[in-house]
Formats: C-alpha cells, sequence, structure tokens
C-alpha cells in the first residue's frame, strides 16, 4: 500500500487513542478485561497510559481539558486520537496550511507539547513523531510503574487495525476530503448497505502508510438505525468502534468471554452453513468459529486464502464498542464487506431487542409505501 501513493505527512500508524469519562471507574475496569495493563502515569497530570501490545490506551481523568469538556458532552467516549508521523512539527505547519484548525492543549512545566488539529466531533488529533521505547512521549511525560512489563500481551492485540467514524447524513464527503486533502487518504471501498429495516452507506478510507484505516459512515435515507442512534446518543459525530487486532482471534476471543467482555451474539446457522460455498478452501474451523460467533470473508482465488476473521463488543461505552480481527494471508485492505450484512443485521436485532427501532411501525410504513 505504501508504494502506490505519496506519504506527505510522513504517517506510519496510529500512536494512540485517548478516551475519558464523564463518571468514574468506567474505562479502567473495561479495559483491564479487554487484557490492558495500567502501565504509567503522567508526571503532573490525572492521566493514565495503558498498554497491549503495541496498543496505548491514554486514560484522561483531569477535569478541566479537552477530554473532560468533551467527556461531558459525549459521555464516556474515545474523545481523542493520534498518528504517528516523522516529523511532526513539519507535519503540523503542512496540515495548518491547508486549512486543519489548531488545538492548544494545556501542558505543565517540562512537559511536551503535542501538537494538535481539530479533528472528528472537535475531538483533537495529534500529530506524534516520538515513539521509540526511551525516547517516546511516554518516557518524557509518563512514569512508567516499577515491575511492570512495558509491552504486556494481554489477550495478545497488537495493534489498532482501524477505527470509524459515525457522521451527519451528508457529511461523508467532507471528512473523505479533510482526510485526503490533508493526509492523502484514499477510498478503497465503498458500501451501501441495507438491513432488513435500515441502512448505511460507508466509504473506506486508507492513509499512504497502510496502516492508518478510517471507514466513514452515515445514515442512509430512511433513517431510524445505528448510524442515527449513534449520533442522538453521541450528541454528535464521532468513534463508533475501534478494531483491535491479533494473530489467534480464537484464543483472544476465548480469553475475552472469560474476562466477561460482552459481545454480539453470533449470525444464524446458515450464514456457517454457507461458508464452504462462499469461501470454497477457506481452511478454518467452522464449529470453532460458530461455537465463538466470528465472522469470515475474504477471498480464496487461486487456492491462496486471504482472510479476516472478526467479531464485535456490544456497545461498552455508550454507543461506542470494539471490533476484534485477525488477518490471514497478507489480507490488509478488507474490512468484512461480505459480511457487513451479517454484521447490520445482528446490530439491527439488537436495536429490535432494546426497543430502539420499532419492527411494526416501520413494517407498516414499507406495506403503505
Amino acid at each position: 500500500m505504501s508504494d502506490l501513493f505519496d506519504n506527505p505527512m510522513g504517517l506510519c500508524g496510529f500512536e494512540f487513542v485517548e478516551f475519558a469519562s464523564p463518571t468514574a471507574n468506567v474505562l479502567e475496569p473495561l479495559f483491564e478485561k479487554m487484557g490492558f495493563t495500567l502501565v504509567a502515569k503522567h508526571r503532573s497530570k490525572d492521566v493514565l497510559l495503558y498498554r497491549q501490545g503495541g496498543i496505548n490506551f491514554i486514560v484522561n481523568r483531569e477535569p478541566r481539558s479537552e477530554a473532560g469538556y468533551f467527556a461531558a458532552e459525549h459521555g464516556p467516549s474515545a474523545c481523542g486520537l493520534a498518528f504517528r508521523v516523522k516529523d511532526s512539527h513539519q507535519a503540523y505547519k503542512r496540515a495548518l496550511e491547508l486549512g486543519a484548525q489548531p488545538i492548544e492543549i494545556a501542558t505543565g512545566p517540562m512537559e511536551l507539547r503535542l501538537p494538535a488539529i481539530k479533528g472528528i466531533g472537535g475531538a483533537p488529533l495529534y500529530l506524534i513523531d516520538r515513539f521509540e521505547d526511551g525516547k517516546s512521549i511516554y518516557d518524557i511525560d509518563f512514569e512508567f510503574l516499577p515491575g511492570v512489563e512495558r509491552h504486556p500481551k494481554g489477550h495478545g492485540f497488537q495493534v489498532v487495525d482501524h477505527l470509524t467514524h459515525n457522521v451527519y447524513r451528508g457529511r461523508m464527503s467532507y471528512w473523505a476530503d479533510f482526510y485526503s486533502k490533508l493526509f492523502n487518504f484514499r477510498e478503497i471501498r465503498y458500501f451501501d448497505i441495507s438491513g432488513e429495516y435500515t441502512g448505511l452507506t460507508s466509504k473506506a478510507m486508507t492513509a499512504p502508510d497502510g496502516l492508518v484505516r478510517i471507514p466513514l459512515n452515515e445514515e442512509s435515507r430512511q433513517g431510524g438505525g445505528q448510524i442515527e442512534e449513534f449520533l442522538m446518543q453521541f450528541n454528535g459525530e464521532g468513534i463508533q468502534h475501534i478494531a483491535l487486532l491479533t494473530d489467534n482471534l480464537l484464543e483472544s476471543i476465548d480469553r475475552l468471554q472469560m474476562a466477561g467482555v460482552p459481545l454480539l451474539t453470533a449470525p444464524n446457522d446458515i450464514y456457517y452453513q454457507n461458508l464452504d460455498k462462499r469461501l470454497p478452501g477457506h481452511g478454518q474451523p467452522v464449529g470453532e468459529l460458530q461455537a465463538r460467533g466470528i465472522l469470515l470473508d475474504g477471498t480464496t482465488e487461486n487456492g491462496q486464502p486471504r482472510l479476516l476473521l472478526q467479531i464485535f463488543s456490544e456497545p461498552t461505552l455508550g454507543p461506542v464498542f470494539f471490533e476484534f480481527i485477525e488477518r490471514k494471508g497478507d489480507y490488509r485492505e478488507g474490512f468484512g464487506e461480505g459480511n457487513f450484512k451479517a454484521l447490520f443485521e445482528s446490530l439491527e436485532r439488537d436495536q429490535i431487542n432494546r426497543g430502539v427501532l420499532k419492527v411494526d411501525d416501520k413494517t407498516t410504513e414499507k406495506e403503505a409505501a
């Protein structure tokens, strides 16, 4: 992917996702169940660093901060996002020249000033160029806890694979242009998905480094669906879910289930009965996938399986949830588009069960039409 188009901002993956909550003890227990470990505390602020593999989750508990104000408006959520760049000063300067809005993050004495621009929902999008062990932003601004492994294995999740933005209808083009103009993202997938009662459209955007992926989702015209519910409950646009990558999803999911992380229920038996027909020669243990509710997508053309295994958590931070995935055979660009309808209908069933989506009303409307 990195050879296909220019990388003017020097992007090289996600650095961290920042979280905040208006109520205490919401984030920390969830992240511990997900296999994250508290490894460091900020030297002067009430800010924590949770890690698993190469994933950094920042828990910002400062009340009068960008994170605190964001959480007061949106509830427990991902309130910030950081990209790794080769030169943060050059990247920040270029972003402002291209029209990005700067965000000033308050710093204390001897603390790093992390350049940030206004991102989705007004959340800061940080540009970080200090990420080598021993020289990172954490080595400077945080104190690592004694006797704690700095990169704990946890449940086996290694990196943030992608994260999605839910946007208001008509705003998908704005955010696609935002990432294209500033970072040279390209659209690699476009989906128009319909469930039994609702629908959505999605544009999958990928950065030139091939490591930063951001699908953009908006509600379809009929309304009343998952994106609309998110926007109402979240009180605006924002990060809908964060996908974590492992190289052994079966084992990772067993650990999540043992820890009590709630996962979406599996689709019906027909989905698994059709896997061999849809992906002949996939080589995966269908019974074990079905027992855990894991979905399978990809291609097996020319006898070379390139696969994506995926499963979602239930909403865990207000309407925000997590995805857990494994990629096999260098299948880097797919997002499980072959599973989207099954996933969409699974989420639709959850809306019906919670009483958010009124089936009888929708059915009546369709019949009247």
